[in-house]
Protein backbone atom coordinates (compact mmCIF):
# COMPACT_ATOMS: atom_id res chain seq x y z
CA UNK A 1 0.00 0.00 0.00
CA UNK A 2 0.95 3.43 -1.15
CA UNK A 3 0.97 5.26 2.36
CA UNK A 4 3.34 2.69 4.05
CA UNK A 5 5.42 1.76 0.99
CA UNK A 6 7.28 5.69 0.53
CA UNK A 7 4.71 6.03 -2.40
CA UNK A 8 2.87 9.41 -3.22
CA UNK A 9 -0.03 9.44 -1.34
CA UNK A 10 -3.32 10.12 -3.35
CA UNK A 11 -6.07 11.48 -2.28
CA UNK A 12 -9.72 11.92 -3.68
CA UNK A 13 -11.70 14.32 -2.71
CA UNK A 14 -15.58 14.49 -3.99
CA UNK A 15 -17.23 17.89 -3.94
CA UNK A 16 -20.62 19.01 -5.67
CA UNK A 17 -21.95 21.98 -7.16
CA UNK A 18 -25.32 23.37 -5.36
CA UNK A 19 -26.96 26.22 -5.73
CA UNK A 20 -25.89 29.24 -3.78
CA UNK A 21 -27.39 29.09 -0.47
CA UNK A 22 -27.58 33.21 -0.49
CA UNK A 23 -30.71 32.69 -2.63
CA UNK A 24 -33.92 31.09 -2.24
CA UNK A 25 -33.81 27.31 -3.66
CA UNK A 26 -37.08 26.91 -6.00
CA UNK A 27 -38.04 23.08 -7.72
CA UNK A 28 -38.66 23.30 -11.18
CA UNK A 29 -40.48 20.89 -13.84
CA UNK A 30 -42.60 18.16 -13.76
CA UNK A 31 -40.22 16.16 -11.76
CA UNK A 32 -39.70 18.87 -9.01
CA UNK A 33 -35.72 18.63 -9.01
CA UNK A 34 -33.71 21.56 -8.00
CA UNK A 35 -32.90 24.54 -9.81
CA UNK A 36 -29.57 24.81 -10.18
CA UNK A 37 -29.14 27.88 -12.45
CA UNK A 38 -27.23 29.87 -9.48
CA UNK A 39 -24.52 27.09 -8.21
CA UNK A 40 -21.24 27.41 -6.73
CA UNK A 41 -19.09 24.42 -5.15
CA UNK A 42 -21.05 23.18 -1.35
CA UNK A 43 -19.34 24.71 1.58
CA UNK A 44 -19.27 22.19 2.84
CA UNK A 45 -16.76 20.20 0.65
CA UNK A 46 -14.70 22.85 1.05
CA UNK A 47 -13.58 21.36 4.31
CA UNK A 48 -13.19 17.92 2.48
CA UNK A 49 -10.59 19.55 0.14
CA UNK A 50 -8.46 21.35 3.32
CA UNK A 51 -8.60 18.20 5.23
CA UNK A 52 -7.03 16.28 1.98
CA UNK A 53 -4.73 19.15 0.92
CA UNK A 54 -3.08 19.25 4.90
CA UNK A 55 -2.38 15.72 4.61
CA UNK A 56 -0.32 15.69 1.58
CA UNK A 57 1.17 18.59 2.84
CA UNK A 58 2.23 16.84 6.56
CA UNK A 59 4.11 14.75 3.57
CA UNK A 60 5.72 17.08 1.90
CA UNK A 61 3.09 18.32 -0.10
CA UNK A 62 2.88 18.24 -4.10
CA UNK A 63 6.40 18.51 -4.53
CA UNK A 64 6.68 15.02 -3.29
CA UNK A 65 4.52 13.75 -5.75
CA UNK A 66 1.17 13.80 -3.72
CA UNK A 67 -1.49 14.25 -5.34
CA UNK A 68 -5.65 15.43 -4.58
CA UNK A 69 -7.94 14.78 -7.29
CA UNK A 70 -11.51 16.64 -7.26
CA UNK A 71 -14.27 14.53 -8.53
CA UNK A 72 -17.69 15.66 -9.06
CA UNK A 73 -20.50 14.47 -11.51
CA UNK A 74 -23.35 16.58 -12.82
CA UNK A 75 -23.56 18.72 -15.89
CA UNK A 76 -21.34 20.80 -17.69
CA UNK A 77 -21.90 23.52 -15.02
CA UNK A 78 -20.85 21.57 -12.65
CA UNK A 79 -17.57 21.62 -13.89
CA UNK A 80 -17.62 25.08 -11.57
CA UNK A 81 -17.10 22.61 -8.34
CA UNK A 82 -13.46 21.25 -9.85
CA UNK A 83 -12.61 24.49 -10.93
CA UNK A 84 -12.47 26.16 -7.59
CA UNK A 85 -10.80 22.98 -5.77
CA UNK A 86 -7.87 23.45 -8.31
CA UNK A 87 -7.79 27.08 -7.43
CA UNK A 88 -8.00 26.34 -3.45
CA UNK A 89 -4.95 23.67 -3.97
CA UNK A 90 -6.17 20.41 -5.51
CA UNK A 91 -3.59 18.75 -7.89
CA UNK A 92 -6.07 17.52 -10.53
CA UNK A 93 -9.40 17.02 -11.20
CA UNK A 94 -12.43 14.25 -13.14
CA UNK A 95 -15.82 15.79 -14.14
CA UNK A 96 -18.55 12.58 -14.64
CA UNK A 97 -20.63 14.77 -17.12
CA UNK A 98 -23.67 12.60 -19.02
CA UNK A 99 -27.10 13.95 -19.32
CA UNK A 100 -28.27 10.24 -18.16
CA UNK A 101 -27.67 11.75 -14.65
CA UNK A 102 -30.13 13.82 -14.08
CA UNK A 103 -32.51 13.02 -11.10
CA UNK A 104 -29.92 10.75 -9.76
CA UNK A 105 -30.86 10.44 -5.77
CA UNK A 106 -28.46 9.39 -2.99
CA UNK A 107 -28.65 5.40 -4.18
CA UNK A 108 -27.32 6.18 -7.90
CA UNK A 109 -25.34 8.81 -7.16
CA UNK A 110 -23.00 6.55 -5.06
CA UNK A 111 -23.39 3.49 -7.49
CA UNK A 112 -21.83 6.53 -10.23
CA UNK A 113 -19.26 7.63 -7.80
CA UNK A 114 -18.61 4.34 -7.09
CA UNK A 115 -18.02 2.83 -10.39
CA UNK A 116 -15.53 6.24 -10.97
CA UNK A 117 -13.30 4.82 -7.90
CA UNK A 118 -13.01 1.78 -9.67
CA UNK A 119 -12.45 3.36 -12.91
CA UNK A 120 -9.78 5.63 -12.12
CA UNK A 121 -7.86 3.33 -9.08
CA UNK A 122 -5.13 3.77 -6.80
CA UNK A 123 -6.46 6.36 -4.17
CA UNK A 124 -5.59 5.64 -0.14
CA UNK A 125 -7.75 8.42 1.00
CA UNK A 126 -11.63 9.22 -0.31
CA UNK A 127 -12.80 12.22 1.63
CA UNK A 128 -16.15 13.89 1.50
CA UNK A 129 -18.06 16.73 3.15
CA UNK A 130 -20.47 16.11 6.03
CA UNK A 131 -23.19 16.21 3.51
CA UNK A 132 -24.17 18.44 0.32
CA UNK A 133 -26.33 21.44 1.15
CA UNK A 134 -28.70 20.58 -1.14
CA UNK A 135 -29.89 17.29 -0.73
CA UNK A 136 -28.50 17.00 2.91
CA UNK A 137 -28.80 13.31 3.28
CA UNK A 138 -25.30 12.66 4.99
CA UNK A 139 -26.01 8.89 3.33
CA UNK A 140 -23.53 9.07 0.20
CA UNK A 141 -20.86 8.70 2.06
CA UNK A 142 -21.45 5.49 3.71
CA UNK A 143 -22.90 4.53 0.73
CA UNK A 144 -20.32 4.60 -0.77
CA UNK A 145 -17.96 3.38 1.48
CA UNK A 146 -20.14 0.26 1.45
CA UNK A 147 -20.09 -0.40 -2.48
CA UNK A 148 -16.25 0.07 -2.36
CA UNK A 149 -15.72 -2.09 0.68
CA UNK A 150 -13.75 0.22 2.71
CA UNK A 151 -13.56 1.04 6.51
CA UNK A 152 -15.44 4.44 7.00
CA UNK A 153 -14.73 7.39 9.43
CA UNK A 154 -17.93 9.82 9.08
CA UNK A 155 -18.59 12.76 10.71
CA UNK A 156 -14.63 13.98 11.90
CA UNK A 157 -13.86 17.26 12.63
CA UNK A 158 -9.88 16.03 12.29
CA UNK A 159 -7.66 13.87 10.36
CA UNK A 160 -4.17 12.32 10.84
CA UNK A 161 -2.61 9.87 8.69
CA UNK A 162 0.29 8.48 10.50
CA UNK A 163 3.54 6.90 8.57
CA UNK A 164 2.19 3.30 9.46
CA UNK A 165 -0.96 3.70 7.03
CA UNK A 166 -3.10 4.20 9.85
CA UNK A 167 -5.90 7.46 9.68
CA UNK A 168 -6.91 8.73 12.63
CA UNK A 169 -10.47 11.15 12.96
CA UNK A 170 -11.84 12.86 15.70
CA UNK A 171 -15.25 13.06 16.11
CA UNK A 172 -16.95 15.74 18.40
CA UNK A 173 -20.43 15.91 19.67
CA UNK A 174 -21.52 18.67 22.10
CA UNK A 175 -20.48 16.90 25.14
CA UNK A 176 -17.82 14.17 23.77
CA UNK A 177 -15.13 13.61 21.06
CA UNK A 178 -14.37 9.97 20.03
CA UNK A 179 -10.94 8.77 18.28
CA UNK A 180 -11.34 6.85 15.66
CA UNK A 181 -9.56 4.86 13.52
CA UNK A 182 -8.79 3.06 10.46
CA UNK A 183 -6.56 1.64 8.19
CA UNK A 184 -5.82 3.03 4.66
CA UNK A 185 -7.36 2.65 1.94
CA UNK A 186 -10.62 4.53 3.64
CA UNK A 187 -13.27 6.91 2.92
CA UNK A 188 -13.75 9.88 5.60
CA UNK A 189 -16.26 12.27 5.93
CA UNK A 190 -15.45 15.84 7.46
CA UNK A 191 -17.36 18.13 9.02
CA UNK A 192 -17.22 22.09 9.63
CA UNK A 193 -15.75 21.58 12.78
CA UNK A 194 -12.17 21.35 11.45
CA UNK A 195 -9.81 23.84 10.38
CA UNK A 196 -11.20 26.83 7.96
CA UNK A 197 -10.71 26.06 4.49
CA UNK A 198 -8.44 28.38 2.62
CA UNK A 199 -9.25 31.14 -0.04
CA UNK A 200 -8.11 30.87 -3.20
CA UNK A 201 -4.88 33.49 -3.49
CA UNK A 202 -4.15 34.81 -7.46
CA UNK A 203 -1.27 32.33 -8.10
CA UNK A 204 -3.62 29.29 -6.79
CA UNK A 205 -6.43 30.88 -9.53
CA UNK A 206 -3.98 31.57 -11.97
CA UNK A 207 -1.93 27.98 -11.76
CA UNK A 208 -5.88 26.58 -12.30
CA UNK A 209 -5.55 26.78 -15.16
CA UNK A 210 -2.87 24.58 -16.08
CA UNK A 211 -4.18 21.43 -14.40
CA UNK A 212 -5.97 18.96 -15.87
CA UNK A 213 -9.65 18.02 -15.86
CA UNK A 214 -10.67 14.62 -17.01
CA UNK A 215 -14.41 14.54 -18.54
CA UNK A 216 -15.75 10.76 -17.90
CA UNK A 217 -19.49 9.58 -19.40
CA UNK A 218 -21.22 6.64 -17.94
CA UNK A 219 -19.90 4.60 -20.90
CA UNK A 220 -17.07 5.30 -19.66
CA UNK A 221 -17.76 3.98 -16.00
CA UNK A 222 -19.29 0.53 -17.35
CA UNK A 223 -22.78 2.22 -16.38
CA UNK A 224 -26.22 1.91 -18.25
CA UNK A 225 -28.59 5.03 -18.35
CA UNK A 226 -31.48 2.53 -16.68
CA UNK A 227 -29.04 2.41 -13.69
CA UNK A 228 -29.05 6.26 -12.96
CA UNK A 229 -31.12 9.14 -13.28
CA UNK A 230 -34.97 9.02 -12.60
CA UNK A 231 -34.84 5.41 -13.54
CA UNK A 232 -32.46 4.40 -11.11
CA UNK A 233 -33.56 6.19 -8.54
CA UNK A 234 -34.46 4.37 -5.14
CA UNK A 235 -36.56 7.51 -4.52
CA UNK A 236 -38.78 10.26 -5.96
CA UNK A 237 -40.73 13.12 -5.44
CA UNK A 238 -44.62 12.82 -6.35
CA UNK A 239 -45.61 16.58 -4.98
CA UNK A 240 -44.26 19.25 -3.87
CA UNK A 241 -45.87 23.15 -3.62
CA UNK A 242 -44.31 26.40 -2.47
CA UNK A 243 -44.11 26.99 1.13
CA UNK A 244 -46.69 29.74 2.58
CA UNK A 245 -45.55 32.98 3.07
CA UNK A 246 -44.62 33.99 6.42
CA UNK A 247 -47.25 35.30 8.73
CA UNK A 248 -46.74 38.59 10.43
CA UNK A 249 -45.43 38.35 14.41
CA UNK A 250 -46.64 39.81 17.02
CA UNK A 251 -45.41 43.49 17.98
CA UNK A 252 -45.27 44.77 21.41
CA UNK A 253 -45.03 48.89 21.88
CA UNK A 254 -43.60 49.59 24.97
CA UNK A 255 -45.66 52.05 27.09
CA UNK A 256 -44.54 50.93 30.44
CA UNK A 257 -46.19 47.39 30.72
CA UNK A 258 -44.30 45.83 27.35
CA UNK A 259 -41.93 43.15 29.93
CA UNK A 260 -45.78 42.12 31.37
CA UNK A 261 -47.66 42.05 27.84
CA UNK A 262 -43.82 40.01 26.53
CA UNK A 263 -44.61 37.31 29.26
CA UNK A 264 -48.26 37.10 28.95
CA UNK A 265 -47.57 36.27 25.03
CA UNK A 266 -45.20 33.44 25.58
CA UNK A 267 -47.08 31.92 28.43
CA UNK A 268 -49.74 31.62 25.81
CA UNK A 269 -47.49 30.25 23.61
CA UNK A 270 -46.49 27.49 25.96
CA UNK A 271 -42.62 28.91 25.41
CA UNK A 272 -41.94 29.42 28.87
Amino acid sequence: MSVTSGAPLKVLVLVKHVPDAQFDRHLTGSDHVIDRSESILSELDEYAIESALQLVEARGGVKAGHTVTALTMGPERASGAVKKSLQMGATDGVHINDPALAGSDAAATSLVLASAVNHLGGFDVIITGMASTDGETSIVPAQLAERLGLPQLTMVSSLELGEDGVLTARRDSDTTSKTLQAAAPALVSVTDQGEEARYPNFKGIMGAKKKKTVSLSLSDLGLEASQVGFTGSWTKVDDASPRPPREAGTMITDSGNAGVELVDFLADKKLL
